[in-house]
């Protein structure tokens, strides 16, 4: 398993604070919420309630997490729910 707090090397930590973060969405939780990684200094962020980007922690990866199952499952019901009503 990848080891996530391990510190950037100090070259990829200087690009980042000359040039900024390069983030690139690694994983979509649900519509509206994601989680960002640095492609240079390997920062993690994803979205908070009011949508702006926070330091990804162990408590919001679970609250992801959580969040990913239940949207899915909610997904996956309204889809076969409407398969059966369009059967009808």
């Amino acid at each position: 398993m990848k080891n996530s707090t391990s510190k950037p090397t100090l070259i990829p930590r200087m690009y980042c604070n000359l040039f900024g973060h390069d983030y690139q969405v690694t994983k979509k939780v649900t519509y509206h919420v994601k989680e960002y990684t640095c492609r240079h200094c390997k920062k993690e962020l994803t979205t908070n309630s009011n949508g702006k980007l926070i330091e990804l922690t162990p408590k919001f990866r679970e609250i992801n997490s959580i969040l990913e199952r239940i949207y899915h499952s909610r997904t996956e019901r309204l889809k076969n729910k409407s398969l059966v009503s369009s059967i009808y």
